[in-house]
Order: C-alpha cells, then sequence, then structure tokens
C-alpha cells in the first residue's frame, strides 16, 4: 500500500546549519496497517510525514502508493490518496466558513470542484449521518463556524474530514498532544473506531509511548533521521513502556530525552 524506498532529506546542506532529517529510512506498510511512530525531538517524525504528504520532496529515494511512484507529485495531488490531521487544532479547517461548508470541501477533495460547490439536500443528510457517529452533536450544529468550536470539538472535525472519502493512507500528526486528556481521550477513542470500521491504512505520529503500544499492530521507533525500531504485532501486544525505552537506549546507545514524551 504504502512504501518508502531509501528516503533521505539534508536541511540546510553546505552550511553551518546542515541538519540530517531522514537517512535511508525505508518503510512497507499493508492495507490496513495501523503503525505507530515514536521518538525524540528531531527525529525525523514529522518530516517522515511530510514527505509521504507532498509538504517536502526526498532528496533521495522514492515514495510509491499501490506501487505508484509519487515523490514529485505535488501535496495537492496526493490529496486524493492521502488524509492528513495535525497537531493543531486550528490547522485542517477553515475557521470562518461553517460545518457544512468545510464537510463540502472535504467531500470534494481530489475530485473537480465544477461550479456546483454547495451542498445538496443528499449531501447534508450524507453529513449529518457522520456527524453523528462522533457523538458530540455537531450534526445539531451544521451552520456553525468552525472557529467557534472547541478544540476537542475541531479536532473531531478535521478527523472526520480527513477520513470522509476514505483516503488510501491517513496521516496523524500527534493529533491528540495539543488537547486536554479527556478531550485527547475522546479523539484516540474515536480514531481506534473510523481507522477499525474503514479499515484505513494508518501511520500516527505520537509522543505518548502507552498510547503508542496500545494503538495500532505495529510500532516503529526513530533516532537521527533513522528507523531504529520496528516492532511487530506479535512483539507489541505484550510491550511494556520500560521495556521500550530499554530497546531504545541498546540500539541508540543513549537515553531517549525529550521534555515531550509522555510516558503512560
Amino acid at each position: 500500500m504504502l512504501e518508502l524506498n531509501n528516503i533521505s532529506k539534508l536541511f540546510n546542506p553546505g552550511t553551518p546549519d546542515e541538519k540530517i532529517a531522514l537517512m535511508n529510512a525505508s518503510l512497507k506498510l499493508k492495507p490496513a496497517d495501523f503503525v505507530t511512530v515514536i521518538g525524540s525531538n528531531g527525529a525525523g517524525k514529522s518530516t517522515l510525514m511530510n514527505v509521504i504528504s507532498g509538504v517536502m520532496k526526498p532528496d533521495i529515494g522514492e515514495v510509491k502508493i499501490e506501487g505508484k511512484l509519487i515523490q514529485q507529485a505535488q501535496e495537492h495531488v496526493r490529496s486524493r490518496w492521502i488524509g492528513r490531521v495535525f497537531q493543531d487544532p486550528m490547522a485542517g479547517t477553515a475557521p470562518r466558513m461553517t460545518i457544512e461548508e468545510n464537510l463540502t470541501m472535504a467531500f470534494k477533495r481530489g475530485k473537480k470542484r465544477g461550479l456546483a460547490w454547495g451542498a445538496t439536500a443528499a449531501k447534508r443528510k450524507l453529513f449529518r449521518e457522520q456527524l453523528s457517529r462522533l457523538g458530540i452533536g455537531l450534526e445539531n450544529r451544521m451552520s456553525a463556524k468552525v472557529g467557534l468550536l472547541s478544540g476537542g470539538e475541531r479536532q473531531a472535525l478535521s478527523l472526520l474530514m480527513a477520513t470522509f472519502t476514505q483516503p488510501q493512507i491517513l496521516l496523524l500528526d500527534e493529533h491528540t498532544a495539543a488537547l486536554d486528556p479527556a478531550r485527547a481521550e475522546l479523539i484516540t477513542r474515536l480514531t481506534e473506531e473510523i481507522v477499525r470500521e474503514m479499515k484505513l491504512t494508518t501511520l500516527m505520529v505520537t509522543h505518548n509511548m502507552e498510547q503508542a503500544i496500545r494503538l495500532g499492530n505495529r510500532l516503529i521507533m526513530m533516532d537521527k533521521g533513522r528507523i531504529i525500531l520496528d516492532i511487530p504485532e506479535e512483539r507489541k501486544a505484550n510491550l511494556t513502556v520500560s521495556q521500550l525505552l530499554g530497546e531504545f537506549e541498546r540500539i541508540s546507545g543513549h537515553q531517549l530525552s525529550d521534555d515531550r514524551v509522555v510516558l503512560g
């Protein structure tokens, strides 16, 4: 489904600020894989997501979706295959537009827009049905401006919009990190339900080690631009946070030092 082959990305090459963001990173996801990604700040996690989504192009290496090379495709072209939810609840939606208008945009992602931009009665019915799945009453607030929603409500809407057209790849970039514990748990539960029901191939970056172990069927850990650990489902099922930390220290040769990492 998703395949990365020997991806490297260098920032500020040939200057004193030169930094290796990714180095020979290779990764393959099968259909319906749910892979969590963890690592310290600067490990290359966000760069990996940006290379997949098209925000950045790799210096070398291949990005494939279903065997099709896409590393030179623009971000808006890739949006027909890729949905993404960001850490910031303010990203991914248009705050001055209503919930209905935002869902209309999501519905048309990757399609020719034409002149018939507005929502039809059939689309409104579909939108209400999908919003009701979130269980937070947004189906009764379709005309509300998105900028007036709480962070948790907006992130729930972002998750729905990113998965509305059943993308081939779903990228979750620390999408619960900016929320309070109660809202974070709501979004985590919704994520599990949507990914499972739609059988979405998912890559989720998180700083919460317990969450990385609990969610999905596979876990990868990154350090200094490299994927240093790839734990399959059978090992992940009985893994503990202390064991994961021990594995990181054994392979990397240093302790995981990042104030944002949450152990549990």
